[in-house]
Formats: C-alpha cells, sequence, structure tokens
C-alpha cells in the first residue's frame, strides 16, 4: 500500500509539473493559439481501504490489534486513524475507544462538547478519523458505515457535511445552481471532492451520544481533471465576499466588484461567473463546498479569482465553523488548500488583495491607511503569491490611492452611508428607507459607482502586468472588451463609464453620485457639454417629468395637468403618487416585508410618538403626517395626493435627515425648489422601488 501511495504520488506530481509554471507564467504553456494542452490518459489506481475481517481483493485490509488497538496513522504506511484532524483549528476525535468486531471499527462517545450560544458553530461530537495519503487531485470519495446515515456524520477533511448535503445556489439572484453535493443514503456516503493537501481525512461523528458509529469501507477514486468541451467557452470563476458579491434589488444600492467585471470582458470569448457570497472567508467558502463546486464545474485553463480578507479577520476563528483565520490559518488555506487544489485541477488562480476598510466618521482631510493591521492578511497574499508565482492584482494599494485623491466627503458617499428616502433595500437589520438602520456609515460594503472604480483598476493591472511580462495576465486581457483594454491602456475611461461626470466625482458633490450616474447609464438624466451633471441646479417640471415618464415607462401626457416652471417639492410629491397609482397594483415587498416587527401606519396599536428603535428599522416613515409643522403650506390641490405620497414613503423630509442615522425630520418643505441631485435621489428610489426584490441589481439600460 505504501507503494501505491507513492506511485500515486509521483503520477500527481508529474501532472502539477505540467500545469504549473513561475511566477505567474501558466496559461502561456496551457493555451497555444487556443488549443488547450490534453489531460493524461491515464490515471493511478484506486485507493480501497477494508475496515472488517473479511478478505477483500484489491482492498488494504486495516486490522484491529486487540492490544493495540485501532493502527494509527503511520507515514510509512500512509494511512492510519488519527487524532485531530486537518480542519483549521484542528478538530480533536477520539483513538482510545475505537473497538472493532470484525465488521467494521466502531466508537461510541459519552459526552459532546458546544459552546453556549455558539452551538452551531461550534461543537465537537468527536468520533474518529482515518487519514490516507492522496495527492492533490479529484476525487470521488465513498464511505460505507455500520451505521444509518441519521446516527453519524460523514465528512471529508474538514468540511461542513451539513452543507453538502445541500442543492440550491450560491448567489442571492439564484442564477448560479449547486451543482455538486454529498449524498447519504442508508450506510453509504458518496461526494466528489478536489484534494489541495497531500492526504485526505474521513471522519465519522455520532449524532447521539452512547449510539455507536463506525466504517466499514473508503474507497478514492482519483478522476481525470477535466478537458473543456469542444466549443464551449472558457470560464472565469470569480470567489469572493460581500466586497466581491453580485447584488440584488432589495439590497440597493450595495454592489459588489464582481458583478461590474463581467460586462468588462466580451463574453462571448469568455464566460464569467460570480460565486462569491457575503460573510465568506477562505474557511467557510471551503467547508461549505463552494470552493469544491467552482473546481469541479472548471476546466484545464480555465481562471479563478479569489478575495478574502474582511471576513477572516472575524475573533471567531478557533470555532469549527467560524469565518475568522490566524495569519497562519489564512496562509495555510492559501498554501494548502486553495493553490494546490486550483493548480490540480489545470485551472489558473489569480489572487485579489482586498480593498481597505474606510473610518465611517472620518473628518474631511483625513488619510486613509491600509486597515488590515492587526492581521496582516494582505502582505500574506503578496508574499505567498510571490513565492508561489501566481499572478496577484493589488486591490488594496489602488484602493487606498483612490480614497485619497477624491476625499473624505466624496469616498464616503460612494460607501454604504445611508439617509432617510435614498433607498427602499433593506439589510440584515432591516429596512434603509429611513436611513441606516444600523445607526452608522458602513466603511466595508459600498455602492455600484464605487464598484465600478475597484473593476476598472483590477482590469488596469491585469493590462499593466500582461504588457510587462505577466503571462497569466497576458492571457486574459484578450478576453476584454477592446474598448476596455484601450482604456486601461491611456488611463481614459470615459467611453466605458459615460455616466461619470466632471462636477459630481470630488467633494461635497459627489454627495449623490451613484443616484447621479445610475441615472446617466439608464438615460434618464444627462449632462451638458462640459460633461458636468450641475447637481444644485434647480429642476423644472417638464425635466422631471420626461425623466421619470422615461424611467418607469408612463406617458408624459399624465402629467399634463402640472403647471410648467419650476418644480416644487409638493409637485414632485404628488407626480411620485400619480406614478405610483399607474406602475403598482400591489404595494411592492420594500413596503410590506421589511418592517420587521413594526407596526405601520394605519395599522392598529401604530405609535407615531415610539422611538424609531422602538418600532424597528420599517419602511415607512418614522414622523407621521399629523407630526409634519408645514402641511398646512401645500397647495389644496395638492394636498391628497401629497399626503398619500407621504404615507407610501415617495417622499420625506430633507430637514435633519443625515447619512448613518435612522432620523426623519418634520419638515416637508412644499413649496422649496428640487435641485437636480434631489430629483436623481427621488427618481433613483423609484426605480429601486419598481424591481423584483430578487433579481440582480446591476441594470445598465431600460429594457
Amino acid at each position: 500500500m505504501r507503494k501505491l501511495c507513492r506511485n500515486i504520488l509521483i503520477l500527481s506530481s508529474l501532472l502539477m509539473a505540467s500545469l504549473t509554471l513561475t511566477h505567474g507564467k501558466t496559461e502561456a504553456s496551457l493555451l497555444k493559439d487556443g488549443a488547450e494542452r490534453q489531460p493524461p490518459t491515464q490515471i493511478a489506481s484506486v485507493y480501497k481501504f477494508n475496515f472488517t475481517n473479511q478478505v477483500k481483493t484489491g482492498y488494504q485490509s486495516v486490522r484491529y490489534d486487540p492490544n493495540r488497538g485501532a493502527q494509527l496513522y503511520d507515514s510509512s504506511l500512509g494511512y492510519g486513524f488519527v487524532q485531530e484532524t486537518n480542519a483549521l483549528p484542528a478538530r480533536e476525535v477520539h483513538t482510545d475507544s475505537i473497538t472493532s468486531d470484525g465488521t467494521g471499527f466502531f466508537i461510541t462517545e459519552p459526552i459532546f462538547f458546544a459552546e453556549p450560544k455558539s452551538e452551531k458553530d461550534n461543537y465537537n461530537n468527536y468520533g474518529m478519523a482515518f487519514r490516507m495519503d492522496a495527492p492533490p487531485g479529484t476525487y470521488n470519495v465513498y464511505v460505507k458505515t455500520t451505521s444509518d446515515a441519521e446516527d453519524g456524520i460523514v465528512s471529508v477533511s474538514g468540511m461542513q457535511t451539513s452543507r453538502l448535503l445541500k442543492s440550491g445556489h450560491w448567489d442571492a439572484a439564484k442564477l448560479v445552481p449547486v451543482k455538486h453535493t454529498a449524498v447519504a443514503k442508508g450506510k453509504e456516503w458518496t461526494y466528489t471532492y478536489v484534494n489541495g493537501r497531500d492526504h485526505i481525512d474521513i471522519e465519522i461523528e455520532p449524532n447521539k451520544v452512547n449510539t455507536a458509529v463506525g466504517i466499514e469501507e473508503i474507497i478514492l477514486e482519483p478522476i481525470l481533471t477535466q478537458h473543456r468541451a469542444a466549443g464551449a467557452l472558457p470560464n472565469l470563476f470569480i470567489l469572493g465576499d460581500s466586497t466581491v458579491k453580485s447584488y440584488t434589488f432589495d439590497e440597493a444600492p450595495m454592489s459588489g466588484w464582481g458583478q461590474i467585471i463581467g460586462s468588462m470582458f466580451n463574453q462571448h470569448k469568455l464566460s464569467v461567473t460570480n460565486y462569491s457570497m457575503g460573510g465568506r472567508s477562505f474557511k467557510n467558502a471551503y467547508t461549505e463546498g463552494r470552493l469544491n463546486d467552482i473546481l469541479l464545474n472548471g476546466s484545464i485553463g480555465d481562471y479563478v479569482f479569489i478575495q478574502f480578507g474582511h471576513n477572516d479577520e472575524s475573533a471567531d476563528e478557533f470555532r469549527r465553523y467560524g469565518r475568522g483565520s490566524t495569519e497562519a490559518m489564512y496562509e495555510n488555506y492559501l498554501k494548502e488548500v486553495y493553490l494546490p487544489a486550483i493548480q490540480a485541477r489545470g485551472m489558473i488562480p489569480v489572487l485579489v488583495t482586498p480593498m481597505s476598510r474606510i473610518k465611517g466618521n472620518a473628518s474631511p482631510g483625513y488619510i486613509y491607511e491600509n486597515s488590515f493591521k492587526s492581521r496582516k492578511f494582505v502582505d500574506i497574499l503578496k508574499r505567498v503569491a510571490d513565492e508561489s508565482g501566481v499572478t496577484l492584482i493589488d486591490l488594496n494599494s489602488e484602493s487606498l490611492k483612490y480614497y485619497n485623491e477624491i476625499g473624505v466627503e466624496a469616498i464616503t458617499a460612494l460607501f454604504m452611508s445611508i439617509e432617510a428616502g435614498e433607498t427602499p433595500g433593506k439589510t440584515n437589520d432591516g429596512s434603509y428607507a429611513n436611513g441606516h438602520p444600523s445607526k452608522k456609515v458602513d466603511g466595508t460594503h459600498f455602492k455600484e459607482a464605487l464598484a465600478k472604480q475597484f473593476s476598472r483598476m483590477i482590469v488596469t493591472e491585469l493590462v499593466e502586468k500582461g504588457a510587462t511580462g505577466d503571462s497569466t495576465a497576458a492571457s486574459i486581457t484578450p478576453y476584454l472588451k477592446g474598448n476596455v483594454k484601450h482604456a486601461a491602456l491611456t488611463g481614459n475611461w470615459g467611453k466605458i463609464f459615460p455616466e461619470i461626470t466632471n462636477d459630481t466625482t470630488t467633494g461635497e458633490a459627489a454627495y449623490y453620485r451613484n443616484q447621479i450616474e445610475k441615472l446617466i447609464q439608464l438615460g434618464v438624466m444627462g449632462k451638458d457639454r462640459q460633461g458636468n451633471f450641475n447637481p444644485d441646479t434647480e429642476m423644472t417640471v417638464a425635466e422631471f417629468t420626461r425623466s421619470i415618464s422615461k424611467l418607469m415607462k408612463v406617458e408624459r401626457s399624465d402629467f399634463a395637468y402640472y403647471p410648467k416652471g419650476k418644480l416644487s417639492r409638493e409637485t414632485m410629491g404628488a407626480i411620485l403618487y400619480d406614478v405610483y397609482q399607474i406602475k403598482f397594483a400591489n404595494k411592492p415587498k420594500y413596503m410590506t416585508d421589511y418592517n420587521g416587527t413594526a407596526v405601520v401606519p394605519g395599522a392598529p396599536g401604530y405609535d407615531s410618538n415610539l422611538e424609531p428603535g422602538a418600532r424597528g428599522a420599517m419602511y415607512y416613515p418614522l414622523v407621521s403626517w399629523t407630526q409634519l409643522v408645514d402641511t398646512g403650506d401645500i397647495s389644496p390641490y395638492l394636498i391628497s395626493k401629497v399626503k398619500s405620497a407621504y404615507e407610501l414613503g415617495l417622499i420625506r423630509s430633507e430637514v435633519g435627515i443625515t447619512r448613518g442615522e435612522m432620523v426623519n425630520g418634520t419638515e416637508l418643505e412644499p413649496k422649496a425648489i428640487v435641485t437636480r441631485e434631489k430629483a436623481a435621489k427621488a427618481l433613483y428610489f423609484m426605480w429601486v422601488l419598481e424591481h423584483e426584490v430578487n433579481a440582480e441589481n446591476h441594470v445598465s439600460s431600460l429594457k
């Protein structure tokens, strides 16, 4: 058996050597004029382990010694039971209490461990773990247990079986299905697993105390790396956290660079799929099978872009299924799990350093510095990339340059700083409609306008690296759209992002930059000949009705009733109500589903005098109509519509509100003239309100 394991290791090493070059020089040797290197036509023998006294041809028999007990792992044999798994952190398992009656190896646990209040994330039912030397590669894993699936948990190398057994989707919009799941049926457990280490652990863990669970047989069947089907496009997979994920409309205006960057590639030549999700780190993207699914879906020559670091900072690194990592764990995941597994599949990793967080309450003039100080994950990524010859995009450094270039006011506006009336979306704490329910400026997550800039930075560095000898980067850049590559080379991104204006990118004028850019992108609002938006210019009724008619697909004639001239807030409120009546047969989910335990206006028990926090993070205005101090100033012929618009949350006070707080004002200012930037705020709110909550929110044109 020892000779068998070593032969497999040699074969795998030869395969790895053929797929991996040094210092970013990978794809150039894999691909030449679009033709891929053929995968090997033979694979090593199957690993088969028998834990019974019955002789099975082709199996390595694992014997139980009545005096010494179970065979402990021995590197000279290449297999055996261990006392700690290879999970990070290592999980304690037991060897002394393993027994055998000739039909398999058994263990019974009299007591389990579970951390109070964190039982789902940090528990240990102990049990046994059997280790087998097995080089990096893909394996069909078959485990036959001595007990039914309901009595025990089978897992492979620290993965979370409860997640592996579930189907579903990897993304919020449910566009990326889970394709590879584990199957537990009776006494059999199967899973296809891509291994990055030089060994595999099979763990058998009881579900119940004082209930025997055990193992009868293990088979590891090596699988050839996957050759891309004829005519199939190469793939670029993106794996990261909430700063990379693709967002839905109920989360607007939040965005990740992973949902933007795909539009920069020619998708007739390259398929881009974003597997990123909020809350993910190197650890849980591995344990839940997210990485494994990507690797099994990929082919030789496909790319995997990876950015982790924000959730890896979580102070739960010693919990079994926590998100955090020590610096040593972070490096271990990179060097012993991710990179070798990706390369064993013949795929090509590209590491992206995480952008820096910002200080949400920074004052003008503040100089941003790298936020990764306590755990130097960015430094580890750079060092490991250099040591392993993997291409790295230093988004962290580029993000800091951009933060300090446009300044505190502008960059704070691009992060998730939310005021009342800005969006009907929600966060985990409730609706954003009255301001940020967490009562903070979120310095980690950001809006689409900044996601575009991060995408620009990544593409620019790819092009620059490709031009200076990095063959991985050079192999990717031909898939970029021609005008994108030209923009990266020249630094002129005006044709890629024509929605960016000259006068709303820095300083206080960038306050509503995200809304302004979206409305220009949709063709609803525009710039002047000098490329300016003129955010403080007063809006006219004609321009507003033209914009909202195009945005919401209603007839301009529906608003002929309103007098021409400057757009007052009362007129804007009445128009918004008209549009609502035309477009919404029923209240959208933003209004009905995002109120938590809050009691809505008009419902029994509603008390507008309660503090906002006591009512929950609700969608509807925190200040009731009767609490407004200037409703008597509204024109009589408009008051009914304005009141309805207010109670629907379509128009809110602009006095006394502030980003980073959940607060409403008491002045409606009905006669005040609406500026272009305030009109953009109202139009963006209506645009989000119209969309299905679970649809991806990266929309670049009106259908």
